[in-house]
């Protein structure tokens, strides 16, 4: 019988069952079926997916998985820009977006001025920083160096 060689990175981990995390791992084949079906059959959905390297190449969805294919799949990658290599979809799947505190106006304008959509409250509380930021699905930076749980929600 074929086989398939997976390995899935980062948080694309969380998907998989814990003896099949942060390695190479088998996966028979039944005919030569496209790569996005395996990899939602092994538990991981393709929306979270930015990019499948086979053998070393960057592949789209509907590649057929060959004997001997060795697949590395990532998940969106936050700081390092994929878009030569990115054949899955034409636009990045996250814009990020920032917001930051009253410590960080410089920041706040080269974010600007690079094009980031970034909002800046310099005199609000950190407890509503945190609400947008999560309510906005932002990022927050801050310089703050205390822990307050509500920065740390889910």
């Amino acid at each position: 019988m074929a086989t398939a060689f997976f390995r899935f990175y980062a948080e694309l981990n969380d998907f998989l069952p814990r003896r099949r995390r942060q390695r190479e791992f088998a996966v028979p084949l039944d005919g030569s079926p496209a790569v996005k079906h395996v990899i939602e059959a092994l538990g991981a959905p393709h929306p979270e997916v930015d990019l499948i390297l086979v053998n070393g190449q960057a592949v789209d969805f509907s590649y057929h998985l060959q004997d001997g294919d060795r697949v590395s799949v990532y998940p969106v990658f936050e700081t390092f820009d994929i878009t030569p290599l990115n054949r899955l979809r034409p636009h990045p799947l996250r814009q990020p977006r920032f917001v930051l505190d009253g410590h960080l106006g410089r920041l706040a304008a080269y974010l600007r001025m690079l094009g980031f959509d970034t909002l800046y409250t310099p005199h609000a509380e950190d407890e509503r920083l945190a609400q947008l930021a999560s309510d906005e699905k932002r990022i927050l930076l801050t310089r703050d160096r205390h822990h307050h749980p509500l920065y740390f929600r889910t």
